[in-house]
């Protein structure tokens, strides 16, 4: 099943709500039922008693009881099959459900809310969305659109489909809305990091009357933590303080303790901590992995103490926490530490962050025999865990077996992810194997998985077809994505940059600002290695002064370079030189590099020279930055100079290591 043919259609399904009836009560669970009906004679009344010994059976657990009894059931109603339909659902046979649903259909049962309800769910849950789509169309057909509770299915099934717009528009079409409805959009923003609506979202919110409550309070600050909208958060702060959330809701205070740590700012995630009347263990490990995470260890184990100290237990969180933070800073010593506590308590079988965590921190430190030792004593290998050892093989430059993890998974049955189908990209562009039918075959792998429109797959295919020259193929995936994110736009911008193609991305830019989105500092690296490469100084130059003027954003080392090269390569050396010596690194051999390239191309030797001593000041030990001056020196007519640092470089012994390339011939390299 291919995600965007369900995507197409659902879309086409969404469109005719506008001009779709509904007759159907929008607040009643499930439709108008009478108990009248059930009075009118004593088939009626059979009925009634059989559903309500269905109902027992069901609750049980016996649902081959139910089924006995609905079969012999002479005559049954709609909430005989709803419960029965239910009942597959409790019982994890989805498939049963939608199938047991089809059959009532088909025997002329008119559907309730309730029906609707409960085999969206399970379409939901399963992953069945075409069966989901199906059930959609018999919605609109019965008036149903408007329900809440049915509505509130449909928006669910379809945050499950990554197909958000579809969501919201069905959101947007409801005559009224209540807080659920509110509460399971603001659940889809934050599974899915779709930060950009939360303003709307709320102040619609706040339009309709609509008061949230502790969970709504939780998703909001959530969402400004993946979006990182601090002010909005600290909006969010006074207003739960206000109310009393803070002091009530223990969930809405570790939230803060969340977010504040998110933010960095460990004195009011302290301070949110602290607020908390009866901390539980949720809260310590809060406020433990935000020290860890901000490589504040030794505060991190003094809180960690006194949390054993006041009788609270560590839970699997405090562990990972510190686990990450080992792998953060590089700091294998204390990640066997934690390794060897966590074997003590046991945590490290059975529980697969934990697992994942150590597989990774291993990975990041370059112990990659360590990563590859725990994964093989998992007693049962996840997808998770398969996907945090590919991690750590392609961080540790094992590339050629990043492929065949990839392969074995798909082989042993364990399935692939958006996390995997990304990787396994990654490996195949710094593998010296790697090619474009390589590529290929994995975008065809994410097509089949149905992970085309993920984030990270999407950009990981924009890199890889832009990096074999398929700029064509990077822009076909980028205007497939329904809402493009800040990264998706980068990746189309690095594709155009890295093939010289700098006003187009230039015009992905200003599209890029005029939905919305902030460009970040590696969106204007990017900019600027475009417009070096097509030429474009003036547009360059404009943006460079932007970046801190508009956007806030100070232009470092690698910016100031970029800046350098789209000067000297337009032969403004004195300019380029100027602008090396402002730069927040001074001492920087690569901007010194492009410098004295460009004198060489421009025939000056006066900034030449400079950047020649300049350079070989900086790398001593380098004999590329030696062969750069020496050729410099050649050039401009001075061989004693030229013979006399080749002179210096030979008695250092340095040694230059030959470079190679592979170019693909019939798919073959």
């Amino acid at each position: 099943m291919q995600r965007r043919n369900l995507l197409s259609f659902s879309r086409s399904v969404t469109n005719t709500l506008l001009n779709s009836t509904s007759p159907a009560s929008s607040s009643s669970p499930s439709g108008s039922l009478l108990l009248d009906s059930y009075c009118e004679n004593d088939l009626h009344v059979d009925i009634y008693s059989n559903n309500r010994a269905i109902d027992s059976f069901i609750k049980s657990g016996s649902l081959a009881s139910a089924l006995h009894l609905f079969e012999k059931m002479p005559m049954r109603d709609v909430v005989t099959w709803n419960m029965l339909i239910n009942g597959y659902r409790q019982h994890d046979l989805p498939k049963q459900a939608f199938q047991f649903y089809n059959k009532m259909v088909f025997q002329g049962i008119k559907e309730s809310s309730s029906t609707f309800s409960t085999v969206l769910s399970a379409c939901s849950n399963a992953g069945l969305y075409q069966e989901g789509i199906q059930v959609h169309c018999r919605v609109i057909f019965l008036g149903f659109s408007s329900n809440l509770f049915v509505a509130g299915s449909l928006i669910d099934l379809y945050m499950q489909m990554e197909d958000c717009n579809t969501a919201f528009r069905l959101f947007g079409y409801l005559p009224a809305r209540n807080l659920a409805i509110y509460n399971l959009v603001l659940r889809g923003l934050r599974e899915f990091s779709r930060s950009e609506w939360l303003v709307t979202l709320y102040s619609t919110m706040k339009e309709e009357c609509i008061e949230p409550n502790g969970l709504t309070f939780c998703y909001l600050i959530h969402i400004c933590v993946n979006g990182r909208f601090w002010d909005e958060g600290k909006q969010l702060h006074c207003y739960a303080f206000k109310i009393g959330w803070v002091e009530a809701n223990l969930f809405a205070a570790n939230a803060l303790v969340d977010f504040y740590s998110a933010c960095g700012n460990l004195i009011e995630a302290k301070k949110s901590f602290e607020a908390i009347r009866d901390e539980d263990v949720i809260s310590w490990n809060s406020i433990v992995s935000a020290f860890a995470a901000s490589g504040l260890l030794s505060d991190a184990l003094e809180l960690f103490a006194r949390m054993q100290s006041w009788g609270k237990k560590p839970s699997i969180r405090s562990f990972v926490g510190f686990l990450h933070a080992a792998s953060g800073f590089d700091n294998i010593i204390f990640g066997k530490q934690i390794h060897c506590h966590v074997v003590k308590l046991g945590f490290v079988f059975g529980s697969v962050h934990v697992e994942t965590a150590l597989i990774n921190m291993y990975g990041k430190c370059g112990d990659i025999e360590s990563s590859v030792s725990v994964f093989e004593s998992v007693p049962e290998r996840t997808l998770e865990i398969c996907n945090s050892l590919m991690s750590s093989l392609l961080h540790c430059g094992v590339v050629e077996d990043v492929l065949e993890m990839f392969g074995l998974m798909v082989d042993e049955g364990i399935g692939v992810d958006g996390v995997s189908l990304s990787t396994a990209l990654k490996a195949s562009l710094v593998s010296g194997y790697g090619n474009l039918a390589c590529c290929r075959l994995l975008h065809c792998c994410a097509i089949k998985s149905g992970f085309e429109f993920d984030t990270a797959v999407s950009c990981s295919l924009i890199d890889a077809y832009s990096k074999y020259g398929h700029v064509e193929f990077s822009r076909q995936i980028f205007e497939q994505l329904h809402s493009p994110n800040a990264i998706c736009f980068t990746s189309i911008i690095n594709g155009y940059a890295r093939n010289g193609m700098g006003r187009e991305g230039l015009e992905m830019l200003e599209i890029m600002t005029n939905k919305g989105l902030k460009p970040d500092r590696v969106t204007f690296l990017c900019i600027l290695i475009g417009c070096s490469h097509s030429g474009l100084v003036e547009e360059g130059r404009s943006v460079f002064n932007s970046m801190k003027s508009v956007h806030g954003i100070h232009p470092d080392r690698q910016h100031y370079s970029c800046m350098v090269d789209l000067l000297g390569r337009a032969g403004l050396l004195d300019e380029a030189e100027d602008l090396l010596e402002h730069a927040p690194e001074k001492s920087d051999s690569v901007m010194c590099s492009s410098l004295l390239r460009s004198c060489r191309i421009h025939g000056n030797s006066v900034v030449g020279r400079r950047a020649a001593e300049a350079l070989m000041e900086l790398e001593p030990e380098d004999p590329a930055a030696f062969l750069q001056a020496s050729s410099f020196y050649s050039e401009i007519g001075e061989p004693e100079i030229s013979m006399q640092i080749r002179e210096i470089a030979i008695a250092r012994r340095m040694m230059r290591e030959f470079g190679y390339s592979l170019i693909e011939v019939n798919s073959h390299c």
